[in-house]
């Protein structure tokens, strides 16, 4: 967040301390602050106002799974909030249709925290909201903006809110759509192709956090050529039964293994055995490529030895 950022904020929660005003209507506390948003004198009224969390859903657009809070991944916020006594950054929301609710835009972390708090011996607390009036593409580039960086939030997610974008206010034009959001169309088709990855790799990892951009570009070869696929989502649904059985491997095994079952087997090396007799050990003789290996036991006579060196020689003459 810039400095211009925390300045704002600063001054449209400055003089707000922790104990609420008689209530106003719907039992909210009602604030209106205008903050100087640039030195040539332009101005913004802003709505902020302290309301029960429950009066609060999330967005159906909003890029945050919300099942996947918890007190653990949101402990280092709500420990904020109770020391400092109250929130001291307003999510945004808008109204629903019905008039009398709000769909959080940004913020899901900090309704979390605060539904946690109350629901936890502080039922003082209140959501801290800035209320706007946006459109549903307005909306999901304000969130993504607010998000993009934030380390909680998965590549999985952020990749499927795009996908899910990109057919809802774009027409399916990548173009359009990394135009709007200010990145590159590379950027944008990378986290795309994340969203397009099979439900069965995605079961297949203990989180949806383990599975990163990355993981797709490189397998994405793969999921193009028909065998590497089949035997890919095999292995994604042999481990996925595995762990269902108790036996999950963590996220890096994972996916050696996807990454091995991508690339097939091994081509068998070229295997020669020499000896004297059917007695003897000889001397095991693998190729691959241009190189050529041998193997034999330390106990093995150096007679022996030099005859199944001879037999190789012979053998390369042979073939020219």
């Amino acid at each position: 967040m810039s400095k211009r950022h925390d300045a704002i904020f600063d001054d449209v929660l400055k003089g707000l301390d922790g104990t609420d005003p008689p209530a106003e209507r719907g039992g909210t506390r009602f604030l209106r602050r205008t903050n100087a948003l640039a030195e040539a004198g332009n101005r913004e009224e802003k709505t902020l106002l302290w309301v029960d969390p429950e009066e609060c859903v999330m967005w159906e657009g909003h890029n945050r799974a919300y099942g996947l809070l918890t007190e653990e991944n949101c402990r280092d916020l709500i420990d904020s909030i109770r020391a400092q006594g109250r929130q001291e950054f307003p999510a945004i929301v808008r109204r629903r249709a019905d008039g009398a609710s709000y769909e959080v835009i940004c913020g899901a972390r900090r309704h979390f925290a605060v539904s946690w708090l109350r629901a936890n011996n502080y039922p003082q607390f209140r959501y801290l909201i800035e209320l706007r009036d946006l459109t549903d593409e307005e909306a999901f580039r304000l969130a993504d903006l607010e998000n993009r960086d934030r380390a909680d939030l998965s590549d999985l997610e952020r990749a499927r809110d795009y996908a899910r974008a990109l057919k809802l206010y774009y027409g399916g034009k990548q173009k359009v759509m990394a135009a709007r959001m200010e990145v590159s169309e590379a950027w944008l088709s990378r986290y795309l192709a994340l969203a397009r990855l099979p439900e069965a790799i995605v079961e297949a990892f203990p989180s949806p956090h383990d599975l990163r951009e990355l993981h797709a570009r490189r397998l994405r070869p793969a999921l193009a050529d028909r065998e590497a696929r089949a035997r890919l989502l095999a292995e994604a649904e042999a481990i996925t039964i595995e762990r269902q059985g108790g036996q999950g491997a963590p996220a890096p095994v994972v996916l050696a293994r996807l990454f091995a079952a991508a690339a097939g087997p091994k081509p068998e090396r070229d295997r020669l055995v020499l000896r004297r007799n059917i007695h003897e050990s000889g001397v095991e003789v693998r190729t691959r490529g241009r190189r050529t290996q041998f193997e034999f036991d330390r106990a093995l006579s150096d007679e022996a030895l030099r005859a199944a060196l001879e037999q190789f020689l012979d053998l390369r003459r042979e073939e020219g």
